[in-house]
C-alpha cells in the first residue's frame, strides 16, 4: 500500500497583520500571509530573485497566539499541511484558494521591547564581568540550594569576555 505525505515547512516574513475571526460555533481562526524568497545567478551572471506568497490559516489556541504575537514584517517558521478550498463567487464563477493550515509556529526574530517582558538585566558600566558572573552564580546558588559549591566552582572556572555577552 502506498503512503502519502502532506507536510509544509516555511520560513518567511509576514506580509500583513493577522486577521482573527470566529466561526458560528465559536472556534478561533487566524489568517495571515508569509512571503518566501529565493535568489540565484543565471547563465549570463545576472542575479535573479523570486518571491512566493503563501496564505496561512491557524485554528483554535494557535490562532489566538498568532493574533496576539505576530505583526507584519516579523520572521516566522510555520509547519502544517496544504489544503485547497473551492467556492462559488458572488459573480457566479468558481473560485479556488490553496492555503497552509498550520499546527506549529515559531517566531524567529526578536523585537527589543519583547525581550524578557521589556526588562533586560545588564551589568552597570563600571562592573567587572567576572564580578557579574560571580553575582549570577550566587543568585543561582540561592535558588538551587542542592549544589551551591558546584555553581560557585563553575563560575570561577569560566571567564566571560565582551564577545560572549549576547546583546
Amino acid at each position: 500500500m502506498a503512503k502519502s505525505l502532506n507536510r509544509v515547512m516555511l520560513i518567511g516574513n509576514m506580509t500583513r497583520d493577522p486577521e482573527m475571526r470566529y466561526t458560528p460555533q465559536g472556534t478561533a481562526v487566524c489568517t495571515f500571509g508569509i512571503a518566501t524568497n529565493s535568489s540565484w545567478t543565471n547563465d549570463a551572471g545576472e542575479k535573479k530573485e523570486n518571491v512566493e506568497f503563501h496564505n496561512i490559516v491557524a485554528w483554535n489556541k494557535l490562532a489566538e497566539i498568532c493574533a496576539q504575537l505576530l505583526k507584519k514584517g516579523r520572521k516566522v517558521f510555520v509547519e502544517g499541511r496544504l489544503t485547497t478550498r473551492s467556492w462559488q463567487g458572488t459573480d457566479g464563477t468558481q473560485k479556488q484558494r490553496t492555503e497552509v493550515v498550520i499546527n506549529d509556529m515559531l517566531i524567529l526574530d526578536r523585537k527589543s521591547d519583547e525581550v524578557s517582558g521589556g526588562e533586560i538585566d545588564v551589568p552597570e558600566q563600571g562592573v567587572d564581568l567576572q564580578d557579574a558572573s560571580a553575582e549570577v552564580a550566587e543568585k543561582s546558588a540561592k535558588k538551587d540550594k542542592k549544589t551551591p559549591a558546584s555553581v560557585e566552582a563553575t563560575a570561577d572556572k569560566e571567564e566571560v569576555g565582551e564577545e560572549d555577552i549576547p546583546f
